[in-house]
């Protein structure tokens, strides 16, 4: 593959001719690898440097004066201004040029990163709370830019195996996940509230020479569809719903998961980074499979879809768990359903972005890093919305009925989304089967009329 970006994904053969064998070798070509690299290092950067805040941001901004409520706000913002940054990013990536918006992102969000390791310094009350929501807002705007890019740029360099690929650099976006935490609660700790900040925006900066030197241009002609003709797909529309119920999850827990732990049992904020393993770990893990088996058997990803959501309802009535179920809150118990979720999220979270893809292709979009760039952004500004939601709501219900039945209230959003997605493939099943019967039906007809003439 070139580095204008050739339809045929490496190993599978501009022809077509190794998918027709049967056997797929999935030999990376130099711009391939260099893609793969620009796109596992931002993950693993961005990602820590994202999640660092969970273990002590809550109670900094506590004693700042800041309330649940606008702590979840502060959290929440990020995604809604990422939200716009990514429909923005998505429709004028072509013409902005993904090298280009990728390494500004990167930027952008690693300078505002440093910003926040200073903020302490502040007085407390509202000149604190102003500039946390100001900060963060184009720390959003800057990922915005960043990951539709890549996103773009990962789908284009990797057209038929895109879940596999997705799923997986997750697993890099899980270690930044994995490692922020943890790393972020021991800085806290040791060094105080700035040097998290400042270590991880200045690993982020690194990343600008590392993409300016390996990242190949992909070049492609602006696409003429929108995002409304895209998000009007019915199935396009219920997959943003899932994105948006899913990301809403992980957004819950940002500002109330580590308040709850240290509250109830009592623990440090080091100890509560590792709590937080246990969601990162099993996404890490998990991502990769769902990943392969999504592009390998691509029935399975609407079970996958179904199920994941499913389960993660399940999980979220069991986070508390919620008082109806009598159960006492254990450590343990916490820890295993967190695993679970992650497993769940993975199997939910990989299959999307290729469902959405595909059905945009059914439906006369055309191929190339246009309509990349429109499902990436779609992907991100739903992504966003969940995102903002689940921080704002969370702290809320939090505050007013405690964190055993927000949590609860939380998991009925995927438990809705999997069951109308579960409903919507039923009923295109159906759809194509009684299609299929009407065609062999006409196919009949025209055979036995062809037939006549010879009868007589």
């Amino acid at each position: 593959m070139d580095a204008a970006g050739s339809p045929a994904p490496a190993g599978a053969g501009g022809d077509g001719s190794a998918g027709s064998t049967g056997e797929t070798s999935f030999r990376l070509s130099r711009e391939q690898i260099f893609v793969l690299v620009s796109a596992a290092s931002m993950n693993l950067g961005c990602m820590m440097a994202y999640s660092i805040l969970g273990p002590f941001f809550p109670k900094e901004a506590e004693k700042k004066g800041a309330s649940n409520t606008m702590i979840g706000m502060i959290f929440g913002c990020y995604a809604l201004f990422e939200l716009l940054a990514s429909l923005v990013f998505g429709k004028y990536v072509v013409h902005i040029g993904a090298r280009f918006m990728l390494i500004s992102g990167i930027f952008i969000s690693g300078g505002v990163i440093i910003l926040f390791g200073v903020l302490d310094q502040l007085p407390k009350g509202p000149i604190f709370i102003v500039m946390c929501f100001l900060v963060r807002i184009v720390d959003a705007i800057g990922f915005g830019a960043a990951i539709t890019a890549s996103s773009s740029i990962l789908a284009k360099a990797f057209p038929n195996n895109v879940a596999t690929v997705l799923g997986s650099l997750e697993v890099f976006s899980g270690l930044g996940l994995i490692a922020g935490p943890p790393l972020g609660g021991f800085l806290y700790e040791s060094f105080g509230y700035e040097v998290p900040f400042i270590l991880l925006g200045c690993i982020v900066l690194l990343l600008i020479p590392l993409n300016l030197c390996i990242l190949p241009s992909y070049e492609s002609d602006p696409c003429e569809q929108s995002f409304w003709k895209l998000v009007t797909l019915p199935k396009v529309g219920l997959i943003a719903f899932v994105i948006i119920s899913l990301s809403s999850c992980f957004g819950f827990l940002d500002p109330v998961l580590s308040l709850f732990v240290m509250k109830k049992f009592s623990l440090s904020a080091g100890y509560v980074g590792l709590v937080f393993l246990g969601l990162s770990l099993s996404y890490t893990i998990s991502s990769p499979m769902f990943g392969l088996l999504s592009d390998k058997m691509p029935n399975l990803r609407k079970w996958f879809l179904v199920f994941g959501n499913l389960i993660t309802a399940g999980c979220y009535m069991l986070l508390g768990p919620v008082p109806i179920f009598h159960m006492k809150s254990q450590l343990w118990l916490l820890v295993l359903v967190l695993v679970v979720n992650g497993i769940s999220a993975g199997m939910s979270i990989i299959p999307t972005f290729p469902e959405m893809l595909s059905c945009a292709y059914e439906n006369g979009f055309e191929e190339g890093i246009g309509t990349l760039g429109l499902i990436s952004g779609l992907f991100g500004a739903m992504w966003s919305v969940g995102a903002f939601m689940g921080p704002v709501l969370g702290g809320f219900l939090c505050e007013k009925i405690g964190f055993e039945w927000a949590a609860a209230i939380q998991g009925l959003w995927t438990l809705i989304s999997g069951l109308v997605m579960g409903l919507f493939y039923l009923w295109e099943h159906s759809k194509m089967r009684r299609r299929s019967k009407v065609q062999n039906i006409i196919g009949t007809e025209e055979e036995r009329a062809a037939l006549l003439p010879n009868d007589t």
